[in-house]
């Protein structure tokens, strides 16, 4: 974009996280665990340190010991469970190792899939991560501008227009027109018959059920060459993922440089600078560096293990917030009590045993978590949502009493209109063995005491009968929740 002049800078490795949240169909978490096994994924957990360079590429590991000492004991017990648990996450992941390509609007890059992740979480919420390092014939030879393009272009699920159609991704004797087709073909065939798609009637040209928009969340890491120098331009292009232009020159999607300064101080985290600066948006998460060697593959170990669970951490805060707002924006007041009493145990559930504020222990990491927390405005979500919980007590509070006040209403009318006329009216008449020729010659006052005599003991078994059934009801709920 004129107003900035850009020179074109030399990467020496840019590996990227790209993480795809979506919905599930209800319980449907068992079946969906055994498809994955069968189809190579292992179950992780932190007791199986043989897996710290299982998934990472080559060179790379994160320390399980390490993963756990970051985080505070309540979050660890939410993302690293001992036992499976319907309130914390279960990660599943599958060693690929498969060399792709893509090309774009006559662009080739050619890059690496490392492995993928499925977390299984609450609330039907799931993460597929996959984890991809640009390569260029085996060996990392590529510009700033070509990586960022790649990662705009590749986190695009599927395109929206006819400029980005053209498009194809290919991997072995394997190609396809849509990202979204390279992971469904390539990567999970099984997913698609467990997303849960029912907010796709709203859609017109929505194939899959996003909770935002049909692009993944991108966390990345770009080491630069020794030699070259780290801008606020290309912090603030490494956080808007602004790689090329038409024409394929290095492209930047302001002009105004203090417009630049200013979006940079609010999102970037300079403690290493100028060696090292972390940007955090709410679409990325990217680490510019130039350092080299062992402190890079460090840098990427930081960034696929104590951040990235801190990132999926504040996507998942942030999805179900969402989610749960969405859910009361369909709700139907005076018609749907069972779910606003589901969605009232969803909110309290979730604030109890999923929402917390601080999960670090570490200084750093409390910086990272802090800024990843603003910028994906979680507080502001969960305040509407706390709100919301406030309104649907409200609309309780008021539904009961008026509910309770009816019901005092017709026990006072047949109080009272029993005390005025008495059961002895009719009580005697009612023994066995009971003679119908009796009724014959009533009086009007007998007929009304008789009925309302039998419209009272209906009322009563009614009553037991709705109550018991409303227990059940609870009770069933209970047991599939847990």
């Amino acid at each position: 974009m004129s107003g900035i002049a850009l020179h074109e800078k030399r990467l020496r490795a840019a590996q990227f996280q790209f993480i795809f949240p979506f919905s599930l169909d209800h319980n449907c978490q068992d079946k969906l665990e055994r498809e994955l096994l069968t189809d190579g994924f292992v179950s992780f957990s932190l007791q199986q340190e043989e897996l710290e360079t299982a998934f990472y590429g080559s060179g790379c590991e994160v320390s399980h010991r390490r993963l756990e000492k970051f985080f505070l004991p309540f979050a660890k017990n939410m993302i690293f469970p001992r036992q499976p648990d319907a309130h914390a996450f279960r990660r599943y992941s599958k060693r690929i190792d498969l060399p792709c390509r893509m090309t774009a609007n006559e662009h080739h890059w050619r890059f690496h899939l490392h492995a993928a992740d499925m977390f299984v979480c609450p609330f039907d919420i799931g993460f597929l991560t996959l984890r991809v390092e640009l390569t260029d014939g085996g060996e990392p030879a590529f510009t700033f501008s070509q990586a960022l393009a790649f990662a705009s272009r590749f986190r695009m699920l599927q395109s929206m227009n006819e400029a980005e159609r053209n498009i194809r991704i290919g991997a072995a004797d394997c190609e396809s027109e849509e990202v979204e087709d390279f992971i469904f073909k390539t990567v999970v065939p099984a997913l698609t018959r467990f997303l849960d798609e029912s907010d796709l009637e709203e859609s017109f040209f929505e194939k899959l059920p996003y909770f935002v928009d049909e692009r993944m969340y991108v966390q990345g890491l770009l080491a630069f060459e020794r030699q070259e120098e780290i801008t606020t331009v290309d912090a603030y292009r490494a956080s808007r993922l602004d790689g090329m232009d038409d024409r394929g020159r290095p492209y930047v999607s302001a002009c105004n440089t203090a417009y630049i300064e200013r979006f940079c101080s609010e999102r970037i985290y300079d403690r290493w600078s100028p060696e090292t600066w972390y940007m955090i948006e709410e679409t990325s998460f990217v680490c510019l560096t130039r350092q080299s060697g062992h402190r890079v593959k460090q840098l990427v170990s930081h960034m696929y293990g104590e951040y990235y669970y801190a990132l999926l951490i504040n996507l998942f805060h942030k999805i179900v917030l969402l989610k749960l707002s969405n859910r009361y924006s369909h709700v139907q007041i005076d018609k749907d009590p069972d779910k606003i009493e589901k969605l009232i145990r969803d909110i309290t559930t979730f604030s109890s045993k999923n929402f917390f504020i601080e999960a670090v222990s570490q200084s750093q990491g409390k910086d990272m978590y802090v800024r990843l927390r603003e910028r994906l405005g979680i507080e502001t979500l969960y305040g509407d949502v706390k709100r919301t919980l406030d309104d649907l007590f409200k609309y309780e509070e008021n539904f009961a009493a008026k509910r309770s006040n009816y019901l005092l209403l017709i026990l006072t009318i047949y109080t009272v209109v029993s005390g005025i006329f008495g059961m002895n009216l009719v009580v005697e008449d009612l023994k066995e063995p009971t003679d119908l020729s009796r009724f014959a010659n009533y009086s009007a006052f007998q007929y009304m005491a008789l009925l309302v005599a039998m419209t009272g003991i209906a009322v009563a078994f009614g009553l037991g009968i709705v109550t018991i059934v409303r227990l059940v009801r609870e009770w069933r709920k209970s047991r599939l929740e847990r």
